[in-house]
């Protein structure tokens, strides 16, 4: 064989190889393509699946936020549900009075330690007037009202108050004094 013939069979054989290795490259490209493709597309049904329970949670928080606009816009008359019955108060003025040494008004909130007349007119602003409705009231409830008052106000620590409350709504005079003693700016 001359030099001619092998170098034609070993272009002719290089050309074929060149030929099938594009081939395969070209496949092997299609097939990850493909992968990817899926890989992504599921990526995507899982990021659609996120923002519609985002965009969900979204509409119950901005119709929350409404219906709380609504109630405070709401006239205190309005907002503050009529009780027909009302639990009886055990208030004697003379006993609470010879028990702190100043006149106590009934169901004023400024007789419980932590309680000053702003924050007394935060709650009742929102309908907490009594001490009844003061010992009912959530610590977490008047902590988030405080909160909401302004940064002035969420120093302060409701936790005790709604005991305080109770003992002057039972007209334990003597009781909240000595517990009011132990207490740090309505702290325990």
């Amino acid at each position: 064989m001359n030099f001619s013939e092998r170098f034609t069979e070993d272009a002719v054989f290089i050309l074929i190889a060149m030929i099938v290795a594009a081939i395969l490259g070209w496949l092997l490209n299609w097939w990850g393509s493909k992968s990817r493709i899926a890989s992504l597309e599921d990526k995507l049904a899982s990021l659609n699946r996120e923002h519609a329970n985002c965009s969900s949670k979204l509409s119950d928080t901005e119709r929350k936020l409404k219906e709380c606009e609504a109630r405070k816009s709401r006239p205190a008359a309005v907002a503050t549900p009529v009780v027909s019955a009302s639990p009886k108060v055990n208030f004697d003025a003379d006993a609470a009075k010879a028990v702190f040494g100043k006149k106590i008004k009934l169901d004023d909130l400024k007789i419980v330690e932590g309680i000053g007349p702003k924050i007394e007119g935060i709650f009742n602003a929102d309908g907490i007037k009594t001490w009844r409705q003061l010992a009912d009231a959530a610590p977490s409830k008047l902590k988030s009202l405080l909160d909401a008052a302004g940064p002035r106000y969420q120093m302060h620590d409701p936790t005790t108050w709604p005991k305080q409350a109770e003992m002057a709504f039972d007209g334990k005079w003597k009781e909240l004094l000595a517990y009011q003693d132990r207490l740090d700016g309505g702290k325990e």
